[in-house]
């Protein structure tokens, strides 16, 4: 459950950067929801996941998912590079973070 947890955590932590983006283009009140809203239940999924899932693991886990999701909205959604090293580090970020799942 703890895994799960961290994994909708990292992805909550997307939609808060999304939220961030948002709010630096226009600051309305549904970009500020996404902000807070997305940090919020990303912040508590974390604290409860690390009732598990040892600090320097779930914090690792939780950053590469936040990393990779943000630079693959980045690219579909916000016109960003899509450049092969690029692309090569987000499928390298992925590996880390299975990498780590299957050590702890």
């Amino acid at each position: 459950m703890s895994w799960i947890c961290l994994v909708l955590a990292g992805l909550t932590e997307v939609i808060g950067v999304v939220g961030l983006k948002k709010v630096s283009e226009k600051g309305s009140w549904f970009a500020y929801l996404l902000l807070i809203g997305g940090f919020l239940i990303s912040l508590t999924l974390l604290r409860i996941s690390l009732e598990e899932i040892p600090l320097s693991i779930a914090y690792a886990v939780w950053t590469g998912i936040g990393t990779m999701g943000a630079a693959m909205v980045g690219i579909l959604f916000f016109n960003e590079s899509k450049s092969p090293g690029r692309i090569l580090c987000i499928l390298g970020i992925i590996a880390c973070v299975i990498g780590l799942r299957w050590i702890a």
